[in-house]
């Protein structure tokens, strides 16, 4: 199935599926002998008249190049083969079957679709009814992310790796994407294990690297069917005099800090305005995570600064053209996570480069550098990971509001 079919189809199938809180998580598989296999199947169980929950053929050709003259046409017929089936059977088509080689596999949960991809014989014999559980209270910020599909770059570690745990405990899925594929992998295993279901993937990505950044997107569609909320998280430090900072590090820190957003905000975005062009209703979220150092210049931090402040003009950019696809884009720019490795690691961490590179004055030890910043914040006290996490549900549930950099920084970055 060639890449653009992957990219419109798929998503737009999902976003048909959209029940006002969330789309269906659809599997792809290439598969021909299954496709026979059902086919046959299916007439067999129709002339015994015993088949309640049938699949939906589309057995039109679509052209897998998907010309532009070509779309209107495609996607009114899909429409109206979908609606079709919801209309006489009263619920969504579990199994859908594209030609006599594609086949995608739907279900309410990721758990669902993978059971109905590994038996969907079985629900060819029953009519399953779509129920969605008690509504969760109207005060419960977790519902703008219960049954969400989010992915997170850079989420093996760190702030990433603090809002993929809180993110699937909100009964979100999230795809937790970084360049440290057994890192990832590592926490997807833990939590999966730890619900005692399928609540994440991991999924390798450079998000410096635009192929690399493509087939993170390709894979994402073929596993789930599409994306809820992208948050663009990946992100790298280098602090230092501009009079001695090496061109390559200024240049490393632009490269996956500003230079990553774009790749994946253009990639990402063509999946979401396809998905969304099903559905009136359906909005999509990216978030970018960036920092405090966006909204105000940081000291001997030129590099890291200068590209989230570049990051925000993207953010700001983004969200005047995206919304058309209804699609938001916001940043979220939290103030000094102590917590994490960007900050501690001991090593390569803000405490220890900003002991060996004089930036605090006076300070002898990490213990200096870590008072000297816990000073600077009327709370008085660093970042935590909740902080971050109540901003991220925030910009989601808001459906009134794109473009905004968010400041979660204790006071310490005041906007006027």
């Amino acid at each position: 199935m060639k890449n653009l079919f992957v990219k419109k189809v798929i998503p737009f199938l999902r976003g048909l599926s959209f029940d006002g809180e969330q789309g269906r998580f659809i599997k792809y598989e290439r598969n021909p002998e299954k496709v026979t296999h059902i086919r046959h199947y299916i007439n067999k169980l129709t002339q015994d008249s015993k088949v309640l929950s049938p699949p939906l053929f589309f057995d039109f050709l679509i052209d897998e190049e998907f010309g532009i003259k070509k779309n209107d046409d495609i996607l009114i017929r899909i429409s109206q083969h979908y609606k079709q089936y919801k209309d006489q059977y009263h619920h969504h088509p579990r199994v859908i079957v594209l030609g006599n080689e594609e086949i995608l596999f739907s279900g309410s949960t990721y758990q669902e679709s993978l059971a109905i991809q590994n038996d969907p014989f079985a629900e060819f014999l029953r009519s399953p009814a779509d129920q969605k559980g008690d509504t969760k209270s109207e005060f419960e910020m977790s519902r703008y992310v219960d049954g969400k599909v989010v992915v997170v770059t850079g989420g093996a570690q760190g702030i990433g790796a603090c809002l993929v745990r809180n993110l699937v405990k909100m009964n979100a899925f999230l795809l937790v994407a970084d360049i440290n594929r057994a890192g990832a992998q590592q926490l997807v295993e833990e939590l999966n294990n730890f619900y005692n279901k399928k609540c994440a993937l991991a999924v390798s990505v450079d998000v410096t690297d635009e192929k690399s950044v493509q087939e993170m997107i390709e894979e994402i569609v073929r596993k789930v069917g599409g994306i809820d909320v992208f948050i663009n998280n990946a992100g790298v430090l280098k602090a230092g005099s501009v009079k001695e900072m090496d061109f390559q590090d200024f240049q490393f820190v632009n490269k996956v800090n500003y230079f990553g957003y774009f790749l994946c905000t253009k990639h990402v975005s063509r999946v979401m305005s396809w998905q969304n062009k099903a559905n009136p209703d359906y909005i999509t979220d990216i978030i970018q995570i960036n920092s405090k150092s966006g909204l105000e210049g940081s000291y001997k931090n030129c590099a890291y600064a200068g590209s989230k402040f570049a990051g925000i003009g993207l953010t700001q950019s983004f969200a005047k053209e995206l919304i058309e696809d209804r699609i938001k884009v916001n940043s979220i720019c939290p103030g000094n996570f102590f917590e994490g490795p960007l900050w501690s690691d001991p090593q390569n961490g803000l405490f220890i480069q900003y002991l060996k590179s004089g930036k605090v004055p006076g300070a002898r030890e990490i213990d200096d550098v870590r008072r000297f910043y816990e000073s600077k914040i009327p709370m008085g006290r660093g970042c935590l990971s909740e902080d971050i996490v109540k901003a991220v549900l925030y910009v989601i549930g808001q459906k009134y509001e794109t473009g905004q950099a968010i400041p979660v920084t204790g006071g310490q970055i005041m906007l006027r």
